[in-house]
């Protein structure tokens, strides 16, 4: 997988401003995308990230980049947590909530929208899509957008900027251990 790649699927959670990110990459080796997944986590922990497969099916693995601080607290607040508790989670760690999110995906069963939820989607709207699907939105964007369309938009231009940034930072050689910023 490549460092472009990355930056252009997570690069708000590299800069902090969300918990996590999601990107699919092909994956034709468990070996070499073990290693890959190692040598990221060794390059990303100083800064306080983590990577990891949530889900390996068909020649492509679904990957996982976060902030384990910042998802504890995404996941702590009362609306997410309530919204994780209808869901079949317990009261429990991120982590834990992040290894049943990653069971559910390989289970094939419904697709969890809760992982909305991980990736810093507000509860609210989370809420809006289980309930409404793809139906009823006030805007769409990184997400569909159920609440707050003004907040929503502002957080929409601030995640796209990002990625320009962080992208043309890449093109200019930074590595990516010094694009993510300590967190």
């Amino acid at each position: 997988m490549s460092d472009q790649l990355i930056v252009h699927h997570c690069a708000p959670t590299l800069a902090g401003l969300k918990a996590g990110s999601l990107f699919s990459c092909p994956c034709r080796d468990a070996g070499q995308l073990t290693g890959e997944l190692r040598r990221l986590n060794r390059a990303l922990a100083p800064k306080g990230l983590r990577v990891l497969p949530l889900q390996t099916e068909k020649g492509r693995a679904l990957i996982y980049l976060y902030r384990p601080r910042a998802l504890e607290r995404e996941l702590a607040g009362g609306e997410a947590r309530a919204l994780l508790k209808e869901r079949g989670y317990g009261a429990e760690a991120a982590c834990r909530c992040l290894a049943r999110l990653a069971r559910k995906l390989r289970a094939g069963e419904a697709f969890p929208h809760e992982i909305g939820l991980f990736l810093s989607y507000p509860p609210r709207d989370v809420r809006g899509f289980i309930c409404n699907g793809a139906c009823r939105h006030k805007c769409a964007g990184c997400w569909k957008v159920y609440g707050n369309e003004a907040a929503a938009l502002r957080t929409f231009e601030v995640w796209r900027r990002c990625t320009r940034i962080l992208e043309a930072r890449l093109a200019q050689g930074y590595p990516l251990e010094k694009l993510a910023v300590a967190g």
